[in-house]
């Protein structure tokens, strides 16, 4: 068993290897706090017959016991991976895969398990540290190690790795994954940060990570002999027989601007090549499908660097045709339909109540969510026929990229005090849907009314580096996500930043590019939000007719107890009478929801009622509870009553309280006094005409 350790943040951060897991290639304990993460690397022992990509799996999975918790449900036992646990598998996954080298085709499984949770700790930074570690110590060929760090921005100040309390109160929160060199994966939010901040913050992450990659380095003689390449035969014959018979061809289908007829056609070429060449007799299959694939790399980024051209026939910061409608559903409580080049979104906003909200079980507690973003790619939308399935890992990445990007924007509860929940349908996809999915729940949020703080737009940018040019490109096709050597997204309101989310494809790229990509991200912006605003400039004054009016009022944490009743009797009584939806919280914030504004002012008059304080000297009508000999006991509120002594009750002398009142009567009586416990006097006389009649009829 090996220990190394390294400071980071200002809490040690610990690498463990040889204790535990030794069967897998590479196994790593990682503690930071009191949190342990186990990490693990395996890779099968042949390789997948046919196979031309890296078959890569990564998994993070959170044991509720390393938070001191029993699962809820029926079984007791942790199900499905939550949505949580899915993001970081993502996260993980993507800086890790552009470093496995080419050739690699061998199944591949990481494995992040949390074991202890200390919720002032990041499990998913030691995710990404505990499997570079675990790469690298294994006998799989990884061109690491990378480090990761989450940055923090809290009084004007950069902070490594800020708790979850620190993060409440930071305008950024920032992860940065890189190797020695350069930056491999950005993720971050943030409250409208400017550009420049943004690069500050990820310069000095990747500084900050510098200590973790020294850490891992010092394995040295404890990492295996890393396993032999895959090698196919890219003879030069085979090499200049492909380029014949299919480079015009290729460069010519590139440049059809449709989407589904381009990719026909560069299929139909590969098919054709397939069978010219003899592949299949020759078990050519798999090398003449990589050497096609590099040719038409190839040509695209060719005619980009050499020509300034795209598939499309853009240039390199030129943005696709946009149109923007709103309230296209009648019924919804907004809806927008964003379409940007062949990419459209369809956006739907609903408006509900606080027991709406989603609740979930994580680590660190249960806890809800008022606001939620649901993003969904049928297959049609890409000209597919595939089983429909519930959302799968690039569904969930994408709908939080959004989440987070409009977040910063959306009202707190006591401004608006909806549940919220936004839903993209992706229509059409031809590059950054997620980049739609924003610009279209902005423009349905103030479709529906809802006073967002500023509009948010959203970019991806792409880059093709060859040596020492590079060209960075804005509103990128799918083609060139796919052929390119980086996906950027950028989304922020005129003011700045709100999500910010980078992959890398290559060794890393420099500041330099990122500032430039930036400043070209964010003309980009600006011009989809100007297109936006020209559809709707400021949100709805006025709510849809379906949606439920939400009214709020405040009574004493102490009445809340009066208005639920024993039993929950008192508010069930005033939702039947009523039809309205009520929610207290404990603090005394009552929401009364209801579509009918007359209901809902009923439910306010009921609740005051039995909320209202009672005043001295003013007159209630008031009902007869109690007879007794000294005089009656009147009920003035709800569960508040007071006594009529025998000589307030009328202005004559009365000798027995039941020939004045009975039970049941209803009388107007005068608040006289209360007392230091709280009892009430009253009196009948006192709210009479002196020449009012008086006595039973």
């Amino acid at each position: 068993m090996r220990r190394f350790e390294v400071q980071v943040g200002g809490k040690a951060l610990i690498l463990e290897t040889g204790r535990v897991a030794r069967q897998a290639d590479g196994a790593v304990l990682v503690q930071y706090g009191d949190s342990v993460v186990l990490v693990t690397a395996v890779a099968a022992k042949e390789a997948k017959a046919n196979v031309d990509f890296l078959p890569l799996t990564v998994d993070y999975q959170e044991r509720l016991y390393a938070a001191g918790r029993i699962p809820g449900g029926y079984f007791r036992r942790e199900g499905r991976p939550g949505e949580k646990e899915i993001l970081i598998s993502r996260l993980i996954d993507r800086p890790l895969r552009p470093l496995f080298p080419e050739g690699w085709f061998y199944e591949t499984q990481v494995i992040a398990s949390v074991l202890s949770s200390d919720t002032g700790a990041s499990a998913d930074l030691l995710g990404i540290i505990g499997a570079s570690a675990a790469l690298t110590l294994s006998e799989i060929p990884f061109n690491g190690p990378v480090g990761a760090v989450r940055i923090g921005r809290i009084g004007g100040k950069l902070v490594v790795n800020p708790g979850s309390a620190e993060l409440e109160q930071s305008e950024l929160n920032i992860t940065v994954v890189g190797t020695r060199e350069a930056v491999m994966m950005v993720e971050s939010e943030a409250k409208e940060v400017p550009e420049e901040t943004m690069l500050e913050a990820i310069a000095y992450g990747h500084g900050a990570i510098q200590p973790l990659i020294d850490l891992q380095l010092q394995f040295g003689e404890l990492s295996k002999p890393k396993r032999p390449l895959t090698q196919l035969p890219h003879s030069a014959e085979l090499l200049k027989e492909v380029r014949d018979r299919a480079l015009d061809a290729v460069q010519t289908a590139v440049l059809i601007p449709n989407k589904t007829e381009r990719q026909e056609k560069l299929d139909a070429i590969r098919e054709r090549l397939l069978v010219d060449t003899a592949a299949e007799e020759k078990g050519l299959i798999q090398a003449v499908n990589l050497i096609f694939h590099e040719l038409e790399r190839s040509v695209v980024r060719n005619m980009i660097m050499d020509r300034g051209v795209r598939a499309d026939g853009r240039g390199p910061a030129d943005i696709r045709p946009i149109t923007c409608e709103i309230g296209v559903l009648p019924r919804t409580h907004g809806s927008a339909l964003f379409t940007r080049g062949e990419t459209q979104s369809l956006a739907v906003v609903t408006l509900g109540t606080a027991e709406d909200e989603q609740r979930i079980e994580s680590l660190d507690g249960e806890f809800t969510k008022p606001f939620m973003l649901h993003y969904n790619f049928p297959p049609f939308s890409v000209g597919e026929a595939k089983p429909l399935r519930g959302p799968g890992r690039r569904e969930i990445g994408h709908g939080a990229l959004a989440e987070r990007a409009l977040k910063p924007v959306i009202p707190s509860k006591a401004d608006f005090p909806y549940t919220l929940r936004v839903v993209s349908d992706i229509l059409e996809s031809n590059g950054s849907s997620s980049m739609a999915t924003v610009c279209g729940g902005t423009l349905a949020l103030m479709d529906a009314g809802v006073p967002i703080k500023a509009p948010v737009a959203g970019i991806a940018m792409g880059l093709i580096k060859e040596a020492d040019r590079m060209q960075i490109l804005s509103d990128i096709l799918g083609l060139e996500d796919h052929l390119g050597d980086m996906d950027f997204k950028v989304t922020g309101t005129e003011k700045g930043v709100t999500a910010l989310q980078m992959d890398i494809k290559i060794a890393g790229i420099t500041p330099e590019i990122m500032k430039k990509a930036l400043e070209q991200a964010k003309a980009g912006r600006l011009h989809i939000l100007g297109k936006m605003l020209q559809a709707i400039s400021t949100p709805r004054t006025q709510l849809s007719a379906y949606a439920p009016r939400i009214v709020t009022m405040k009574v004493k944490p102490e009445k809340v107890r009066e208005v639920i009743g024993p039993g929950g009797k008192v508010i069930r009584g005033i939702i039947e009478k009523t039809g309205v939806k009520i929610d207290i919280e404990d603090d005394g914030t009552i929401a009364i929801a209801s579509i009918d504004e007359e209901a809902a002012r009923k439910a306010i008059a009921m609740i005051n009622q039995i909320t209202e304080e009672v005043e001295v000297g003013r007159i209630y009508l008031g009902k007869v509870k109690r007879i007794m000999d000294f005089g009656a006991i009147v009920e003035i509120r709800h569960n508040v009553d007071g006594l009529v002594h025998i000589s307030q009750l009328a202005h004559h002398r009365v000798k027995a309280v039941n020939e004045e009142v009975s039970e049941g009567d209803e009388i107007a009586v005068k608040v006289l006094e209360i007392d230091k416990s709280g009892k009430i006097r009253l009196s009948r006389k006192e709210a009479m005409v002196p020449s009012e009649p008086s006595g039973k009829k």
